[in-house]
């Protein structure tokens, strides 16, 4: 099974419930939330962080998958 592509983008807002609103490279913004393992070991996401995350099939939202 191929890995799923994953885009870059920065973190601009943090909303309620682990939610961010991102803007793509590209300059799309997008609604983020975290992926399970970054919930389960605590991984904490700020307002500037760089943050790598993989689109929907829609484009409309996306799971952020690496901080970094």
């Amino acid at each position: 099974m191929p890995k799923d592509p994953t885009v870059r983008g920065t973190i601009t807002e943090v909303l309620p419930d682990q939610l961010f609103r991102i803007k793509l490279d590209s300059g799309e913004i997008i609604i983020g939330y975290l992926a399970g393992k970054l919930r389960l070991n605590h991984i904490r996401c700020l307002a500037g962080d760089s943050v790598s995350l993989v689109l929907s099939p829609d484009g409309q939202k996306g799971r952020v998958v690496f901080r970094g």
